[in-house]
């Protein structure tokens, strides 16, 4: 069972991988607080407050906030896609895009040039991508006395880039199942959430939101 009250099909080609902060790094006052600023976030989206969600605490490191928040969206995006996994196959949808926008594949490393894939691969190397990050002690620092890079703010901002293509596949060729569902006012939340973290941090530039222009529009200008 998931978050979304469904049976979960991530053992079906897509595995869940839920990420969770081992140690907060120290060196900074919010770094003995990573416990504290999780439960903030789950206060706050309880309250339905996501504009006040997504703001810094006072007196808190923009790092600490950036990373906690990262891995979450990054559980939430995971977590949605699996619930539709089953229905986003290599034959349904046997290229990465959200409408006339195509996405290819490359992470500079073990694939250099973009490459065409299928959604749903194109979703696994992003998942196993994102991990990599996360799991980079050098980026996301998990123990004491070993602080963030200063340029944290850089490695954050393309993950939270390519997580956006996954909402906007999901909106633009799942969302017929994701009210069938009934589970639109779920994945509306997650995704106002995101689009007020990123709004509010300046981490996706506003071309590369172009698919989901009107929907992003109307949530930062209801």
């Amino acid at each position: 069972m998931n978050l979304m009250g469904l049976p979960s099909s991530a053992n079906q080609g897509t595995t869940f991988r839920p990420k969770k902060r081992k140690t907060p790094p120290s060196g900074s006052k919010v770094s003995a607080l990573g416990s504290q600023l999780e439960e903030l976030i789950a206060t706050t989206l309880g309250s339905g407050n996501l504009r006040e969600a997504v703001k810094l605490p006072p007196g808190e490191d923009i790092n600490e906030w950036l990373a906690i928040n990262t891995i979450d969206f990054y559980n939430h995006v995971n977590l949605l896609y699996a619930t539709l996994r089953e229905f986003c196959t290599p034959d349904t949808c046997p290229i990465m895009n959200a409408g006339l926008y195509e996405y290819r594949w490359a992470d500079g490393v073990a694939v250099k040039e973009p490459i065409r894939v299928s959604a749903p691969e194109y979703v696994e190397y992003l998942m196993n991508w994102i991990e990599t990050q996360i799991d980079n002690e050098t980026i996301f620092p998990q123990k004491p006395g070993v602080p963030f890079p200063p340029n944290f703010k850089d490695f954050v901002k393309p993950i939270l880039k390519r997580m956006f293509r996954v909402y906007a596949h999901i909106y633009h060729c799942h969302f017929k199942k994701v009210v069938g569902l009934k589970e639109e006012a779920h994945l509306n939340t997650c995704f106002k959430h995101f689009v007020f973290f990123t709004s509010e941090y300046q981490l996706i530039d506003e071309a590369n939101l172009a698919p989901l222009k009107d929907l992003v529009d109307k949530i930062l200008n209801p």
